[in-house]
Protein backbone atom coordinates (compact mmCIF):
# COMPACT_ATOMS: atom_id res chain seq x y z
CA UNK A 1 0.00 0.00 0.00
CA UNK A 2 1.27 3.48 -0.90
CA UNK A 3 1.87 6.29 1.58
CA UNK A 4 0.95 9.97 1.25
CA UNK A 5 3.93 12.05 0.08
CA UNK A 6 3.05 14.75 2.61
CA UNK A 7 2.01 13.04 5.86
CA UNK A 8 2.91 9.36 5.37
CA UNK A 9 -0.64 8.07 5.93
CA UNK A 10 -1.75 5.05 3.93
CA UNK A 11 -3.55 6.03 0.71
CA UNK A 12 -6.91 4.51 -0.08
CA UNK A 13 -8.30 4.80 -3.60
CA UNK A 14 -6.85 4.92 -7.06
CA UNK A 15 -3.52 3.23 -7.74
CA UNK A 16 -1.86 6.41 -9.00
CA UNK A 17 -2.87 8.61 -6.03
CA UNK A 18 0.04 10.32 -4.28
CA UNK A 19 -1.79 12.10 -1.43
CA UNK A 20 -4.39 11.08 1.14
CA UNK A 21 -6.35 14.37 0.81
CA UNK A 22 -6.58 17.69 -1.02
CA UNK A 23 -5.09 19.36 2.08
CA UNK A 24 -1.95 17.20 1.92
CA UNK A 25 -1.67 17.72 -1.87
CA UNK A 26 -1.92 21.50 -1.42
CA UNK A 27 0.56 21.57 1.48
CA UNK A 28 3.08 19.48 -0.48
CA UNK A 29 2.78 21.61 -3.64
CA UNK A 30 2.97 24.87 -1.67
CA UNK A 31 6.25 23.71 -0.12
CA UNK A 32 7.67 22.69 -3.50
CA UNK A 33 6.62 25.87 -5.31
CA UNK A 34 7.34 28.55 -2.71
CA UNK A 35 10.06 31.05 -3.51
CA UNK A 36 13.09 29.37 -2.03
CA UNK A 37 15.09 32.45 -1.08
CA UNK A 38 14.52 36.01 0.07
CA UNK A 39 16.32 37.19 -3.08
CA UNK A 40 13.80 35.44 -5.36
CA UNK A 41 10.87 36.63 -3.27
CA UNK A 42 12.11 40.23 -3.31
CA UNK A 43 12.72 40.22 -7.07
CA UNK A 44 9.31 38.68 -7.77
CA UNK A 45 7.68 41.31 -5.53
CA UNK A 46 9.44 44.12 -7.46
CA UNK A 47 8.34 42.63 -10.80
CA UNK A 48 4.75 42.35 -9.55
CA UNK A 49 4.80 45.95 -8.28
CA UNK A 50 6.20 47.28 -11.57
CA UNK A 51 3.57 45.29 -13.48
CA UNK A 52 0.75 46.70 -11.33
CA UNK A 53 2.02 50.25 -11.88
CA UNK A 54 2.19 49.85 -15.67
CA UNK A 55 -1.25 48.19 -15.76
CA UNK A 56 -2.75 51.04 -13.71
CA UNK A 57 -1.22 53.75 -15.93
CA UNK A 58 -2.06 51.89 -19.16
CA UNK A 59 -5.66 50.64 -18.88
CA UNK A 60 -6.36 50.89 -22.63
CA UNK A 61 -3.21 49.26 -24.01
CA UNK A 62 -1.44 52.45 -25.09
CA UNK A 63 -0.61 55.53 -23.03
CA UNK A 64 2.04 58.11 -22.18
CA UNK A 65 3.48 58.98 -18.79
CA UNK A 66 6.52 60.62 -17.20
CA UNK A 67 9.55 59.32 -15.33
CA UNK A 68 8.44 61.36 -12.30
CA UNK A 69 5.01 59.71 -12.25
CA UNK A 70 6.51 56.19 -12.51
CA UNK A 71 9.07 56.91 -9.77
CA UNK A 72 6.40 58.54 -7.60
CA UNK A 73 4.42 55.30 -7.66
CA UNK A 74 7.53 53.30 -6.70
CA UNK A 75 8.49 51.95 -10.14
CA UNK A 76 11.97 50.36 -10.22
CA UNK A 77 13.61 50.64 -13.64
CA UNK A 78 16.13 47.91 -12.76
CA UNK A 79 13.48 45.17 -12.87
CA UNK A 80 11.80 43.94 -16.05
CA UNK A 81 11.23 40.56 -17.74
CA UNK A 82 12.38 41.18 -21.34
CA UNK A 83 13.71 43.71 -23.85
CA UNK A 84 12.39 44.14 -27.38
CA UNK A 85 14.17 46.12 -30.08
CA UNK A 86 12.12 47.21 -33.09
CA UNK A 87 13.42 47.21 -36.67
CA UNK A 88 13.88 50.98 -36.36
CA UNK A 89 16.04 50.57 -33.23
CA UNK A 90 13.50 51.57 -30.57
CA UNK A 91 13.95 49.63 -27.33
CA UNK A 92 10.97 48.56 -25.25
CA UNK A 93 11.32 47.08 -21.77
CA UNK A 94 8.60 44.63 -20.82
CA UNK A 95 7.09 43.26 -17.64
CA UNK A 96 5.31 40.25 -19.09
CA UNK A 97 2.83 41.85 -21.53
CA UNK A 98 3.16 45.46 -20.28
CA UNK A 99 5.94 47.48 -21.94
CA UNK A 100 7.48 50.93 -21.87
CA UNK A 101 9.87 52.93 -24.03
CA UNK A 102 11.65 56.16 -23.16
CA UNK A 103 10.78 59.18 -25.32
CA UNK A 104 11.80 62.83 -25.26
CA UNK A 105 11.54 65.07 -22.16
CA UNK A 106 11.75 62.20 -19.64
CA UNK A 107 8.54 60.75 -21.03
CA UNK A 108 7.55 57.16 -21.65
CA UNK A 109 5.22 55.43 -24.08
CA UNK A 110 3.36 52.52 -22.45
CA UNK A 111 2.14 49.59 -24.55
CA UNK A 112 0.49 46.24 -24.00
CA UNK A 113 1.32 43.19 -26.12
CA UNK A 114 -1.56 41.37 -27.73
CA UNK A 115 -1.66 37.76 -26.61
Amino acid sequence: MKECLECGEKIIGREDKKFCSDGCRNAYNNKINKDSTNLMRNINNKLRKNYRILSELNPDGKAKTSRAKLLGKGFDFDFFTSIYQTKTGNIYYFLYDQGYMAIENDGFVLVKKDN
